[in-house]
């Protein structure tokens, strides 16, 4: 998504170590390589991917690997093959193009499928969660990761539901939530509670936090990093992180003792105003590219900030 776009932002040159720390089917590892004579390391944690990553590999001898594994752990996962610094890190938040188009995943309530939603093969499932957490904790989880205004009457038709029969299949719970929420014209009425489901199934938010922090320990000065969210939640926590490390925004914590939130020392330096968005070119091939965001920075020598203020975000 907006590969172009990254590829810019990251500024690719030989010799560069980059990382495609959702590497999915490749896309953005592949336009990083064709772009420069860099090694690029991509991070996965979804065992299937490992069929595009031997593509990759094969278009790139000696410049490719794939690491087992996510994001939120890139620091350790490179350091264990004896990297401590790159050149850049690119991050495409959220469930890919690909897994949505796999009924078998369960993440799309447009196909029916075992509701899954997992990333990897471990953990619960979104199957786990609607029919085990009770109908207040459904309502907040639906309401807080997922903005859908109707949460507690979600969460009401789904303890409901389950009552009669285990919600076990994607379109079943998409047919649960279409009873009592009514939605835009041309937008799905599970679209939220798919969307809240998916990200506490898969831990989204947390794992972009300790992306963030993990990238901002790897990159050298004048490293970049490069970031594609896809909805409100997502692009808070970026806009967060980056505004706090460039500088931009300079409130302290109320969490935290006064000394420990004495004005740092910018470690970013925003290569955008704002955020940029998909071209009409790409939003007219791929619907999905209509909420892209893309927000990029350039490291600067400056020390690696506590992580510590990363718990208001979002």
């Amino acid at each position: 998504m907006m590969c172009s776009e990254v590829v810019a932002a990251l500024n690719p040159r030989a010799g560069d170590v980059m990382v495609d720390g959702t590497f999915g089917a490749g896309g953005y590892s592949s336009a990083l390589l064709a772009a420069a004579e860099c090694r690029v390391i991509g991070i996965d944690r979804d065992p299937t991917v490992q069929v595009h990553a031997d593509r990759v590999s094969a278009a790139y001898p000696g410049r490719f690997r794939l690491l087992a594994g996510r994001f939120g752990d890139m620091a350790d996962l490179l350091g264990a093959i004896g990297i401590d610094g790159v050149d850049g890190v690119a991050l495409d938040i959220g469930v890919s193009s690909m897994q949505i188009d796999q009924a078998e995943r369960g993440f799309s309530f447009q196909q029916d499928g075992p509701l899954d939603m997992r990333m990897s093969d471990k953990g619960e499932t979104a199957a786990d969660i609607v029919n085990s957490r009770d109908e207040a904790e459904l309502a907040d989880i639906i309401y807080l990761y997922g903005e859908e205004r109707r949460a507690r009457a979600v969460a009401r038709a789904i303890v409901a539901a389950r009552a009669e029969a285990p919600i076990t299949r994607t379109r079943q719970l998409a047919q649960i939530v279409a009873r009592v929420v009514r939605a835009a014209p041309g937008i799905n009425p599970a679209t939220r509670t798919f969307q809240a489901l998916r990200i506490v199934v898969n831990d989204e938010l947390g794992e972009l936090k300790r992306g963030l922090v993990a990238a901002e320990k790897l990159l050298k000065p004048e490293g970049r990093l490069a970031v594609v969210s896809f909805h409100s939640l997502e692009d808070r926590v970026v806009k967060h992180f980056l505004d706090r490390r460039s500088g931009k925004q300079t409130g302290s914590s109320r969490h935290l003792p006064q000394a420990a939130t004495a004005p740092r020392a910018a470690s970013f330096e925003l290569l955008h105003k704002g955020a940029l968005t998909a071209g009409e070119v790409e939003t007219a091939g791929n619907p999905r590219a209509r909420s892209a965001k893309l927000r990029a920075a350039r490291r600067t020598a400056a020390p690696v900030w506590p992580d510590d203020d990363m718990r208001e975000a979002a």
